[in-house]
């Protein structure tokens, strides 16, 4: 059995909706991963996702940030928030799913941004709270791994991870994305015994942009960066099988800034 995880920051589902309902018409993928829904639960277009054979796990918030699940299986034990972290914004949404190997559990999370560059270089209460959040998810994980189980943890981390993962790196020295402490936080999850799902996969010098800024002409000039990850538990990443990039959805009219991205595992 092959199943596929995708991650999306839609950037406003309402406003995406249809580019959401054609991608999901085109792929099938059988779990999916929204960030940024922008929305409270009772607004999500529930009955346009259901009838594509959805069941749906939401924590939303008015106007900014949310995250979804959406699965072909039966959603179970859902979880709305980082365990032991107090949020008053809605960016974390863990469930269990079962298949024919045993539980597989998903979470769609949307990591705090962390600027503007003068809160960086201040300690600002922004950045603070990027920190603070990759901390809880650090810990979150270290609880994860002693169940032994199959987890994917997947969605936009507002992280770049590597010189390789964006455009122009001098450029970005000083951003929240790219700072060193963001980047040590990183490390320390990946240290925890984790898998970073398209970074074990891709090949030298492929381009894996996963963002484009609205401003400033980057779609077209290609001035891109990576950080939207799926990062996999031991058990997870041994079953991990390819990647895709659906670059070309950025084309499409009003389009969101990030493209998903899709995994498949053999389980």
């Amino acid at each position: 059995m092959t199943i596929e995880i995708a991650s999306w920051n839609v950037n406003s589902v309402k406003a995406r909706l249809p580019n959401l309902v054609q991608w999901l018409k085109d792929h099938k993928p059988d779990l999916v991963c929204l960030q940024e829904l922008k929305c409270l639960e009772e607004a999500f277009p529930r009955d346009e996702i259901e009838a594509l054979g959805y069941n749906i796990a939401i924590h939303g918030q008015k106007t900014y940030n949310g995250v979804a699940l959406l699965s072909r299986f039966p959603l179970e034990d859902v979880t709305l928030g980082l365990p032991d972290y107090k949020d008053e914004q809605a960016r974390y949404i863990e469930a269990i799913i079962s298949t024919q190997t045993g539980a597989l559990r998903i979470a769609s999370l949307y990591l705090p941004n962390g600027n503007p560059v003068e809160a960086v270089k201040g300690g600002g209460a922004k950045y603070k709270y990027k920190l603070d959040w990759m901390a809880a998810l650090e810990a979150h994980v270290e609880n994860l791994l002693t169940y032994e189980e199959m987890f994917v943890l997947a969605g936009d981390y507002n992280v770049i991870p590597s010189a390789a993962d964006v455009y122009n790196p001098p450029a970005w020295e000083e951003d929240a994305l790219y700072r060193p402490e963001t980047q040590a936080a990183w490390r320390r999850l990946l240290n925890l015994g984790l898998t970073e799902a398209v970074g074990s996969l891709v090949n030298t010098g492929e381009q894996t942009y996963t963002f484009w800024d609205y401003q400033r002409g980057a779609w077209p000039k290609n001035n891109g960066i990576r950080i939207d990850h799926h990062l996999l538990s031991p058990l997870a990443a041994d079953r991990l099988r390819g990647f895709t990039i659906d670059r070309d959805t950025r084309g499409w009219e009003k389009p969101s800034d990030h493209v998903p991205i899709r995994i498949t595992l053999d389980l």
